[in-house]
């Protein structure tokens, strides 16, 4: 079921910024498991599901932000779009990659580069800048003119594909992947007590700058905060000490955006549920919500917990559907831990 909920929101776009279109998917999804739902002034999903403790009930906020990677049209050259990113892409793999243009109607189109020669002196070697790139979507110089135009978004089109043992590869699985954890987390709680309220919050805008995860977590205030994003998984060229091969379980963080007594908590239930789990140092910026979430207001105690995923920021990434499932059981875990007075335990000690 997660599976088929997972490839339904790598089948859809909802760039940075623009993140309507997979917002409808994930508010179904979560319609049955929450008992209020509403949206953000910047259009972030916040789902509430209450705890069963006397009010006032203390709050835990699980961030995950639903925005994508991906291009937009910046000038149109006769039959030709140029664009530029929308976030962090590496553009080493563009060349090649189908895309969906969101004109007048979606267009299919191919991201292509002119011929080595015909590339200013300098410009063939190595990777081809991104002003070098075009967009072909097929069409006349004049049916272009009329169907796209400036400020148009473009989103990558590879469909997911499901790979052999248990591993999925699509776009957008930054951080969509997580998305499908905190549903899973969200689906475990239907059949559990929990004391605390819980609001499950889709974030946009992360890609950009973490603007949903300020704008959420200042307007829920809650008393503890759990970013839920993904890392890099070892692969070709990458095996050092940064990087968690695909499999490993959940990634807790440790660093300047983690609070330590969290970041312990879930490292003794890890072990006590004996889910493999890996450390990820992160001694300035985690690159995450959590980077925000824990300055909202006077400081909210924060945790970052990672999937790993392979290619990030590219339109192929991949991760193991083993790894998704252990940090939603994670998540669904340490909320059934929280008693009324986990506040008063939680001490800054480093």
């Amino acid at each position: 079921m997660i599976t088929e909920f997972l490839k339904s929101l790598l089948s859809t776009s909802g760039l940075s910024g623009v993140e309507t279109p997979v917002t409808g998917l994930i508010e179904e999804a979560w319609r049955p498991l929450t008992d209020e739902l509403s949206l953000s002034a910047l259009g972030s999903l916040h789902g509430l599901k209450r705890g069963e403790g006397q009010e006032p009930r203390p709050s835990l906020m699980i961030a995950a932000h639903m925005d994508a990677i991906g291009l937009i049209v910046t000038k149109i050259s006769g039959e030709f779009l140029h664009l530029t990113k929308i976030g962090g892409i590496d553009i080493r793999v563009l060349p090649g990659q189908a895309v969906t243009v969101h004109g007048r109607s979606d267009l299919p189109g191919i991201i292509v580069q002119p011929p080595a020669h015909l590339l200013p002196e300098g410009a063939a070697e190595g990777a081809v800048g991104l002003n070098h790139l075009l967009v072909d979507v097929g069409l006349s110089a004049g049916q272009v003119a009329r169907k796209v135009k400036i400020g148009d978004l473009i989103s990558f089109a590879s469909e997911p594909i499901e790979m052999s043992g248990g591993v999925l590869a699509g776009h957008s699985l930054d951080n969509r992947a997580s998305v499908a954890a905190l549903t899973l987390c969200l689906e475990e709680l239907q059949s559990r007590q929990h004391t605390w309220d819980i609001w499950a919050a889709a974030t946009v805008q992360e890609e950009l700058g973490h603007m949903g995860a300020k704008t959420s977590g200042f307007q829920l205030r809650p008393d503890l905060a759990i970013a839920v994003d993904v890392t890099f998984a070892s692969g070709p060229g990458a095996n050092g000490w940064e990087t968690f091969k695909l499999e490993s379980g959940p990634v807790i963080g440790w660093g300047s955006a983690i609070h330590p007594f969290l970041h312990e908590e879930f490292k003794k239930l890890a072990e006590k549920l004996e889910l493999p789990y890996g450390i990820e140092i992160l001694p300035g910026r985690s690159g995450t919500d959590g980077d925000d979430l824990q300055l909202v207001a006077e400081g909210i105690p924060t945790v970052v917990i990672s999937i790993p995923i392979r290619y990030m920021h590219t339109p192929m990434e991949m991760v193991a559907l083993k790894d998704i499932q252990r940090v939603g059981r994670l998540l669904a875990e340490f909320i059934g831990m929280l008693e009324p007075d986990f506040l008063e335990k939680i001490v800054w000690d480093d």
